[in-house]
């Protein structure tokens, strides 16, 4: 417990450095426009993948499971629809990005920090943390809503393939499940929570990049350390944003 605290105010005042006004704000742009690409535009395709796969999934699996007739067919759009929105998109999807996105983050910062490469920024006297550490946090707040928009979409199109190609479900009664009883709430619900996601990822794994001490061992470790606690403070979060979001 004890370590656990002495970790959370490192990370505290590590923050407090991250959240400062940039020396040079045409450097700070520089390196923002390159971390969305390396962070958020080279994890479009994973998005885009998994969230098909998954549409695809939970058509055929509501579809098997709720063959009664006392339910109406378009129960398959409309749920695979809900849980794409409530959950998937945002919390889940978050959960495989920190896996993708942290342990990069985590790894790029812990090899500049063995290699003596943010020591050399500190005796320049550049704010190394800033330097490093806010673009990527900035990047991936700003940008993670438009990940979470690629899931929700090819989600609800990997399911409408389901019901073009199989027998499952007619085409018409998936679409019309889709529009049916539609909250545009629960959209806004997911980007809100993916704000908050996206920030635990950044930061968690900078922070534990940042403290790497050692060597390549350690980075590895840190690494996987960043990764299991973006995991599971997101899931609280969740817990929480839901409790708060959806009363």
């Amino acid at each position: 417990m004890l370590k656990s605290l002495n970790k959370f105010g490192e990370y505290i005042l590590l923050m407090g450095k991250v959240f400062s006004i940039p020396d040079r704000w045409s450097e700070f742009f520089r390196r923002y426009i390159m971390e969305v690409y390396q962070l958020v535009i080279d994890s479009i395709a994973i998005v885009v993948t998994i969230s098909l796969f998954i549409g695809a999934v939970i058509a055929i699996q509501t579809s098997l499971n709720i063959m009664s007739p006392l339910i109406p067919p378009y129960t398959v759009g409309l749920i695979t629809r809900d849980t794409l929105l409530l959950e998937f998109s945002s919390s889940i999807m978050c959960l495989i990005l920190a896996g993708k996105i942290g342990s990069n983050i985590a790894s790029e910062i812990g090899t500049m920090r063995v290699t003596e490469q943010i020591d050399a920024l500190d005796i320049m006297g550049v704010n190394s943390a800033n330097y490093l550490i806010l673009p990527k946090i900035t990047a991936l707040v700003t940008f993670i809503p438009v990940l979470v928009a690629f899931s929700m979409f090819t989600g609800l199109f990997g399911g409408f393939l389901v019901s073009v190609f199989t027998s499952i479900i007619p085409t018409s009664r998936y679409v019309y499940g889709l529009q049916s009883f539609f909250n545009e709430y629960y959209i806004w619900y997911s980007i809100i929570k993916s704000l908050f996601f996206g920030f635990v990822i950044s930061s968690v794994a900078s922070f534990y990049g940042y403290k790497v001490k050692g060597g390549a061992l350690e980075v590895g470790q840190a690494s996987t350390d960043s990764v299991v606690v973006s995991s599971v403070t997101i899931l609280l979060l969740d817990v929480l944003l839901t409790k708060i979001l959806l009363q």
